[in-house]
């Protein structure tokens, strides 16, 4: 078998909750949550739109310049002709009085032409009476400049260059600023949701892509709200003021045909960017998903690192994440490849349109001094149509990564509350399952099928069987984690349904055989759930869990890290902080999944000691891996394939000689 045929394969499923959307329905939603911010965006865009608007002024003047220019060419022909036809050494043939008044004739009509052309701006005559009131001469007789014009350039063109950078500032900041509050809004609420969803929401999805879709794809959002809302706020204006001085520029000079040649040909720069958008979004969403693939990696290896170093699979794993990384590398580079596209083929475009217009003008007879101010705006019109077309790039970037979050925002998997919920802040009688039965979604046959039985206030009900049969599932329905199928689960005659979630959190504690523990420290973890508990409170809680020697034998004490869900800490200790972190919180209902199969005998006999200390005055519903530690239940049940098959004392199943004996039969022999 070749190198290539041991590659490890990978599979980029889609999630089954993930679904299309429209870019108004994506973006419609992401205004919902810009919109808390709207005054910032809003100041953000107005300052983008003042500062297009300081192109205007350039325009107006570009005309006159050119006219002024050539004017004083003509002007010197003129003064040229009337010295040749005045010196009488120039002979007849090469220029008579005739053919100089003729030029004369036809120089006095361009001259009345580049006049009207030559109109300064509407706003010149007022500024120049003004300065004419405070003793200031902006032109001499001969219509030159003057010293005082060129003063006021001097220091109103610095003033406006300061108001220009002071505006982008505001530009920037204000989008930047709302850009990072949608950020972090969405990441909290993407967060929020997840944990409103079942426990069967999570068997059925990666974490690591939750936690890509989580922290990365929201990121996208910044894009969006700050890089292309600073376009969308200044190219859009820039490219409105240009086209609508052309226009106006057009119809002041009778200049229909060359206004009707532009108009048909500006739509064609978009062309390439509609072309290529689909492209682009397909592999966005493509680079997305892989990249939540590579997230999802790096979390299973890393958390799965003590089953790599024991099995030596460290090379497998490290061909598999080369693998997806290698194809979020290839997903990445053809998504860049489409995108630096669209910038070159808008610029080609651009530059095909303009050689055809020029052309157009050589032959419709268009002056220079008429087309060129035409062409100004054209030109400069350009930079802000390429900027549009990488926004493209950047919306239908944005639009994949607000498929994947709304995707995950619109998952309703969660556990529903009444609106009229009860209030049931103790446990008075007993706890009821009335014909339960709950299948998982992704199962073909119920996990618990019709069980039915009662765990009375400060009873000991214990549930064994094999794997498979029910057992946590059973203690995940008391808990409510799940909503049976049928039947109900009742407190003191409450369907938990009916009874508020935050009072039902309080009464029902647990301890599972998979202690998970937090990366902080140990007094932390123990006041976990009880977050108002004195230290005191805390030492008393871990010296019933015999935790506190352990605790105190190390220099840090409680203060002690335990590492990633208790790395640092034996399995015997991470069992004893998790029921001293019960013990503190003190619920009057208590899950045991049990705790001391795992342990060696010394290890079993303090964990042990501690949990009997735990279901003192307690209500305890246990599922039993070692039976010789339910005994002393007042009620087993026994499971097999979702069923309870059979129910009583130890010493009334162990007589009966049927499943319950073979099970004790079995462990005692192993």
């Amino acid at each position: 078998m070749s190198k290539k045929d041991k590659s490890p394969s990978i599979q980029y499923t889609r999630e089954f909750f993930d679904r299309e959307y429209s870019a108004a329905e994506v973006y419609g939603r992401l205004w919902r949550y810009a919109r808390r911010y709207r005054l910032r965006i809003v100041l953000g865009i107005v300052c983008g739109i003042l500062t297009a608007g300081t192109l205007l002024p350039l325009y107006q003047v570009i005309q006159p310049s050119l006219s002024g220019i050539m004017a004083n060419e003509q002007h010197a022909r003129v003064d040229q002709v009337e010295v040749k036809v005045d010196k009488s050494e120039v002979a007849a043939p090469v220029i008579t009085p005739a053919h100089a008044k003729a030029e004369k004739k036809h120089l006095s009509k361009f001259e009345k032409e580049m006049a009207k052309a030559s109109e300064l701006p509407s706003w010149y005559p007022k500024v120049e009476k003004l300065a004419a009131k405070c003793g200031i001469k902006l032109q001499n007789e001969a219509g030159e400049m003057g010293a005082a014009l060129v003063l006021l350039v001097v220091v109103v063109v610095p003033l406006i260059a300061f108001v220009r950078l002071g505006l982008v500032f505001l530009n920037h900041y204000c989008l930047a600023w709302a850009a990072m509050k949608v950020v972090a809004d969405l990441r909290v609420d993407i967060l929020e949701h997840l944990q409103k969803q079942s426990l069967q929401f999570f068997g059925r999805i990666d974490v690591g892509q939750l936690m890509s879709r989580s922290t990365s794809d929201p990121q996208q959002m910044r894009q969006i709200l700050q890089h292309v809302l600073q376009e969308l706020a200044q190219a859009p204006f820039e490219i409105a003021v240009s086209v609508g001085y052309i226009i106006w520029f057009a119809l002041a000079n009778k200049m229909l045909p060359t206004l009707a040649i532009i108009c048909i040909g500006f739509p064609l720069f978009i062309v390439p960017v509609v072309a290529l958008s689909k492209r682009i979004r397909k592999w966005a969403k493509r680079a997305l998903k892989r990249f939540s693939v590579v997230g999802s990696r790096i979390h299973e290896i890393l958390t799965c690192v003590r089953v790599v170093r024991a099995y030596d699979t460290a090379e497998y794993e490290n061909a598999k994440y080369r693998k997806v990384v290698h194809d979020l590398l290839k997903a990445t580079l053809r998504t860049i490849r489409l995108g630096l596209l669209v910038g070159p083929a808008v610029e080609t475009v651009g530059i095909l349109l303009i050689c055809g217009f020029v052309v157009w003008c050589f032959f419709a007879h268009v002056t220079m001094s008429t087309v060129l101010p035409m062409l100004a705006p054209l030109l400069i019109i350009y930079k802000p149509l390429k900027q549009l077309s990488k926004i493209q790039v950047q919306i239908e970037q944005g639009r994949a990564a607000l498929a994947r979050i709304f995707s995950i925002l619109d998952v309703q998997m969660e556990l529903p509350e009444r609106a009229d919920a009860q209030a049931k802040p103790s446990f008075d009688r007993a706890i009821t399952f009335e014909d339960v039965s709950f299948r998982y979604d992704t199962a073909d046959h119920d996990a618990v099928s019709h069980a039915t039985f009662e765990l009375p206030r400060g009873g000991f009900v214990a549930v064994v069987g094999g794997t498979g049969s029910g057992k946590s599932t059973m203690s995940g329905l008391l808990a409510r984690f799940y909503d049976p199928r049928e039947g109900s689960v009742k407190m003191d005659g409450i369907d938990l349904r009916d009874v508020r979630q935050s009072d039902l959190r309080k009464l029902v504690g647990a301890v599972m055989q998979e202690t998970l523990l937090f990366n902080d420290t140990i007094e932390e973890n123990i006041k976990y759930g009880s977050p108002n508990a004195t230290h005191e409170e805390v030492e008393a809680a871990a010296k019933l869990a015999n935790a506190h020697d352990f605790i105190m034998s190390q220099p840090e004490g409680y203060a002690r890290v335990v590492g990633e869900k208790g790395f640092a800490l034996s399995g015997g200790e991470r069992q004893r902080i998790a029921i001293a972190r019960a013990i503190l919180r003190n619920p009057p209902i208590l899950i045991l999944d049990e705790a001391t199969s795992a342990l060696d005998t010394v290890t079993e006999r303090l964990v042990q000691n501690a949990i009997d200390n735990l279901m003192k005055d307690r209500t305890t519903f246990a599922i039993a891996h070692r039976l010789s530690t339910i005994r002393n239940a007042d009620l087993i049940l026994v499971m097999q394939d979702g069923r309870i098959v059979e129910r009583g004392t130890h010493d009334e199943l162990f007589s009966a000689n049927g499943v319950y004996r073979r099970l004790c039969e079995m462990q005692k022999t192993s």
